[in-house]
């Protein structure tokens, strides 16, 4: 793959071979982000579990202490009071069947999440097709299926982020944007990391963090270091 300019001119300050400190690597990442926009800082954790077996699945949400720094659409599917509920929370989008409908015969997904009430799920599967491989499919594990919707509304809005396996057992999470400087990344990389070091299945053995790297939206990866 080809890379621009300044790409490589940040390539020349990182030792590719090298594990850095936390700390030192997300200054490289911050420093290599050259963009004109405000780079997204990403972070791609190699676990050493099977993907494949149900008892070594690694998933969960968490609130990063200073957010995304992504303005978040939610899609509130509920009615009655829970619908009142999600509008003063702050849901961008609040509906039921005029809503699923919209998305069945507009293709409609201007939003970045889905949030429901258990009572609407029936009604939400009729969608599931669409909404699954993009990722929009509420699930109870991951918070976005509730009956405190409110909660879970202003989760999201303020930086919930939900970590899972790929099918190579990486784990590729949003920890910040490079406006945020280097202690507010730190600070969201050090509590997403613990997450997932509590996340460690039972039946897992041998080594569980593989690899760690950081890398900003345009920018090459800095290794980690990694902590079991």
């Amino acid at each position: 793959m080809k890379h621009g300019k300044k790409y490589n001119e940040s390539l020349k300050t990182i030792e590719l071979s090298k594990l850095y400190e936390a700390d030192e690597a997300i200054g490289l990442v911050l420093d290599s982000a050259k963009a004109k926009f405000d780079e997204t800082i990403e972070i791609h954790v190699r676990l050493g579990v099977d993907p494949k077996q149900a008892d070594q699945q690694v998933r969960g949400v968490i609130v990063l202490p200073n957010g995304t720094g992504k303005n978040v659409r939610v899609l509130a599917l509920a009615k009655g009071a829970k619908a009142d509920e999600a509008k003063e929370a702050g849901a961008d989008f609040v509906g039921a069947e005029d809503m699923v409908q919209k998305i069945q015969t507009e293709n409609w997904f201007d939003y970045d999440v889905i949030i429901t009430t258990p009572d609407m799920m029936g009604l939400v599967g009729r969608i599931g097709k669409v909404l699954g491989p993009k990722g929009l499919m509420p699930n109870p594990k991951s918070g976005t299926v509730t009956m405190d919707i409110a909660k879970a509304i202003k989760d999201a809005k303020a930086g919930k982020v939900e970590y899972r396996l790929d099918k190579n057992a990486i784990i590729h999470c949003i920890i910040g944007k490079k406006s945020f400087g280097k202690d507010k990344v730190k600070e969201n990389y050090d509590a997403l990391m613990d997450a997932i070091i509590k996340a460690k299945p039972a039946s897992a053995k041998g080594l569980y963090i593989k690899s760690v790297s950081v890398a900003s939206t345009m920018g090459p990866g800095v290794k980690i270091a990694a902590k079991n």
